[in-house]
């Protein structure tokens, strides 16, 4: 997933201010995830679950992510394709990420505020099952911004 958000940089990066910052977001947030996981190259010897404050501050930046998208990024990218006509990002692709933000609402919900003294059970098969939507949104988001991208491109040459 790493490699991948670094190909969306070298893509689109430079195109916006919010655009960087908010794929730098991104790969900050995975980098917390991987960490949280135990995954390469943040692998757990223990095999112990994350100390409590990790995951809250995991949450927070889950959330700072979704919420980005939503209020700033989505909306600026539908608003400026629907301004020529283009409705389809929003029309297909966002009701994709919302099924993703509510996975993501979900786990916060569930492990914001998590206590040290709470037994965590099920918190390995919510991280993955985490995982696996937020690279389900991250491949909407990419089309998105390619979206983006080729209209912004088509504007240009129109120009």
């Amino acid at each position: 997933m790493l490699r991948k958000v670094e190909q969306a940089q070298a893509k689109w990066g430079g195109a916006s201010q919010v655009i960087d910052a908010w794929l730098n977001a991104r790969k900050q947030l995975l980098i917390a995830y991987c960490e949280l996981a135990g995954l390469p190259p943040y692998d757990k010897v223990d095999r112990s679950l994350p100390a409590a404050p990790k995951i809250s501050q995991f949450c927070e930046q889950l959330v700072d992510y979704v919420s980005t998208g939503h209020f700033e990024i989505y909306e600026q990218i539908v608003n400026e394709c629907a301004h020529d006509g283009d409705t389809a990002p929003g029309e297909r692709l966002l009701p994709l990420i919302t099924e993703t933000t509510d996975t993501a609402l979900a786990f916060n919900d569930n492990y914001a505020e998590v206590d040290e003294n709470i037994e965590l059970n099920s918190f390995d098969r919510d991280l993955s099952q985490l995982g696996q939507e937020m690279e389900e949104r991250f491949e909407v988001e990419d089309e998105l911004l390619d979206h983006l991208y080729q209209h912004s491109q088509q504007q240009a040459a129109a120009e």
